[in-house]
């Protein structure tokens, strides 16, 4: 089973950061989870360790019913700390392998499993059931979290997020044309299957950080907080 450790006082909002692979959705959410105190809930590392487990033991990644029954035996915890969260996947910290490229492109493949989908997707509403919750996926706005307060759909153009992506361990052997191949092969993968596809939500703020540097995302972003914040203190004084 899934779950963050962290307590949760008085109902906040939910925060829904959706988006290509490359967008910058993780640093967003670290960013913002950090300036209002909420817990930072990241979907894409709970398909990494999971994705990281099958791997290990050796699950075939197109194996949906057997990817399932091994997320039922899995405990996925996100511990906050300064630095981020640490991810342990069944009391081991993982957070480091979560990072290779192989875990990466496995993780990808995970996701497009409905019966995956699912259990991620009612242990990821459990985790921010009582809101104060900042969580970025590709499916947040949509169908974890459809009732969010806010909804941010953080796009750019596949150069810049390729780009970006490479940027990220510029010392590996890939080269940056084959990650952003591989990063567009993704984007097929998440926009066309058939379970939660990568759509923004009807009602979220799309952000296209194409041109903007990170400190004007940050910026946009909690304006749009700061908002919907003074909104719901309205509504409930």
């Amino acid at each position: 089973m899934a779950k963050a450790k962290a307590s949760l006082s008085a109902k906040k909002v939910v925060v829904a950061i959706d988006g290509p692979a490359g967008s910058g959705k993780s640093t967003l959410a670290a960013l913002l989870a950090r300036k209002y105190n909420y817990i930072n809930i990241e979907t894409g590392a709970m398909y990494r360790a999971l994705a990281l487990k099958a791997m290990h033991i050796g699950v075939s990644l197109d194996d949906g019913e057997k990817l399932a029954a091994l997320a039922q035996q899995s405990r996925i915890e996100l511990v906050p700390n300064p630095e981020g969260n640490r991810v342990l996947l069944d009391g081991a910290d993982v957070s480091e392998r979560l990072r290779s490229q192989d875990v990466t492109d496995a993780a990808s493949k995970v996701s497009v499993h409905p019966n995956v989908r699912e259990w991620m997707v009612a242990e990821q509403r459990t985790m921010g059931a009582n809101g104060g919750i900042v969580m970025e996926g590709r499916d947040i706005g949509t169908q974890v979290f459809p009732e969010a307060e806010v909804k941010i759909f953080l796009d750019a153009a596949p150069e810049i997020r390729g780009t970006r992506r490479f940027m990220q361990s510029p010392a590996s052997a890939a080269q940056e044309a084959s990650v952003l191949a591989e990063l567009q092969a993704r984007d097929q993968r998440d926009r066309t299957r058939a379970n939660s596809p990568l759509v923004p939500a009807a009602d979220a703020v799309i952000i296209d950080s194409t041109y903007l540097t990170l400190d004007q995302v940050l910026a946009r972003a909690i304006e749009l907080i700061d908002v919907r914040l003074a909104e719901v203190q309205t509504a409930s004084g």
